[in-house]
């Protein structure tokens, strides 16, 4: 399929073929709405990613799922070609730009805001290079410290997630006190190096990382403190999106809801994370988790048109 063209049966298209569109404008981070909590698309061009893994997994595939994902209102769309789950293999970075670079390039060219997900400071550079206006970097610094001079360099916004070990011994590793407390101050320790290495406050986006070093009951306990994170003063990104702890949620009759059947639970924790003040979500439903935050901006709207006084 052509690199710009909308995927069959999306958009403003209903012809089963491929409709060829002139390149837009590239998106700016800084033309993304601001009434609103932000929706972050996720597109994992991966063989083994936990929800949609092998779905995308060539160019033409993981192009059209993006398209969709930007014609349904997707403000973002985050492109990783390594899978982040518990448990997943390691991907070189040649393999990964490989996977993801040509994905990039095309959605750039039909007018979305790409992030690209990835832990390896080479591919984030290939990736800025191909278009890409944000680095989304779920470890943390923690697997290639030199990822924070290339963000200082490159001036780009940076999304600090926090996470304890790596994919193989995460789970080892939620043990916490109090979580809020925990993950706040070890994303407060990161973010200095960060601003060591010359990253300004403006660039940095937080996410607690839900999944990844936690257990069941602590994300549900970080999502109850999401407030906390505040204290950072930094944009706060929340990614539940299928997670295993909403699985365990739903089951029925001792089985796990699947991560397809989990997107009504990710819309709720979608519309809780926008009232309270979340400045975006990473999901995989862009459609239900729009209507989410677009229920969450009018209820804090009228919230805040009840709290002003009344003149005389």
């Amino acid at each position: 399929m052509d690199s710009l063209a909308a995927a069959p049966g999306t958009g403003p298209a209903t012809s089963p073929l491929p409709i060829l569109r002139k390149p837009r404008p590239a998106a700016r981070f800084d033309d993304l709405p601001t009434d609103r909590t932000l929706v972050m698309g996720i597109l994992n061009v991966t063989p083994d990613s936990f929800s949609d893994g092998g779905k995308h997994a060539t160019a033409d595939t993981a192009i059209a799922a993006g398209l969709r994902m930007f014609y349904a209102g997707a403000d973002i769309i985050d492109v990783g070609g390594e899978s982040t789950r518990p448990g997943a293999d390691d991907v070189s970075p040649d393999e990964e730009q490989r996977r993801v670079l040509p994905v990039i390039e095309a959605l750039v060219k039909a007018g979305a805001l790409v992030s690209i997900d990835t832990t390896h400071a080479s591919t984030a550079e290939a990736a800025v290079k191909a278009g890409a206006a944000i680095i989304n970097d779920i470890s943390g610094l923690s697997i290639e410290p030199e990822m924070a001079e290339f963000v200082a360099a490159a001036k780009v916004p940076y999304v600090l997630t926090h996470r304890r070990g790596d994919a193989r011994t995460m789970n080892s590793l939620a043990e916490y006190t109090d979580v809020a407390a925990e993950v706040v101050a070890e994303l407060a320790g990161v973010r200095d190096k960060l601003y060591a290495a010359g990253v300004s406050q403006e660039q940095i986006i937080i996410d607690p990382g839900l999944g990844f070093a936690k257990n069941d009951a602590q994300n549900w306990e970080l999502l109850q403190n999401l407030d906390q994170l505040d204290s950072l003063g930094h944009k706060v990104l929340v990614g539940a999106s299928r997670k295993r702890f909403l699985g365990t949620l739903l089951t029925v009759a001792g089985k796990a809801a699947a991560p397809e059947e989990r997107d009504g639970a990710t819309a709720a924790i979608t519309a809780i994370s926008a009232y309270r003040g979340a400045w975006a979500v990473r999901v995989h439903d862009v459609g239900s988790s729009l209507d989410a935050v677009k229920v969450a901006a009018r209820m804090a709207a009228v919230s805040s048109a009840a709290t002003v006084p009344k003149t005389q």
